[in-house]
């Protein structure tokens, strides 16, 4: 059971992390980096096992070079955000921020191209890319075929 209550712990604090330093970046950190960005989003933030390091997932929308010094602006004020971020969670010890691009969005941006993709070949196909996009319906199975038994 104990193991239970120390991963609600720390999905709590995880929670805590990311609430707390969305609030911190907007009001406290001054470098002109970091607020540069037309979107700049913490995702989600993972604690290691002890809790000392905090990998917080950022989400930042603009071009390459002004999510690039986003990211270090973020890496250069971790430091500064740490002790306000312990204090407001009530942590005995602060974790360590890492702040780190979040790789899931650009894996989502992926896939939503190569679907587009896909739907213009079917254009180009002279298909219709709903049909494409939606499985073939099925006749519903007999009650033989569920039992197990031959036709």
């Amino acid at each position: 059971m104990t193991e239970k209550k120390g991963g609600a712990r720390k999905t709590r604090v995880e929670h805590g992390i990311r609430d707390t330093l969305t609030e911190l970046i907007a009001a406290d950190v001054r470098d002109p980096r970091v607020h540069e960005p037309k979107l700049l989003t913490i995702t989600r933030v993972e604690l290691n096992v002890d809790m000392s390091v905090a990998q917080c997932y950022v989400s930042i929308v603009g071009d390459d070079a002004t999510a690039d010094a986003a990211l270090e602006g973020l890496k250069k004020a971790a430091g500064f955000l740490r002790g306000p971020v312990g204090r407001r969670l009530g942590l005995q010890r602060a974790p360590e921020l890492r702040f780190l691009a979040d790789p899931s969005l650009d894996m989502s941006e992926k896939l939503a191209a190569i679907v587009r993709e896909d739907e213009e070949r079917a254009r180009a196909a002279g298909r219709d890319p709903a049909q494409v996009a939606q499985p073939q319906e099925s006749a519903p199975p007999t009650t033989d075929k569920l039992r197990g038994e031959s036709s």
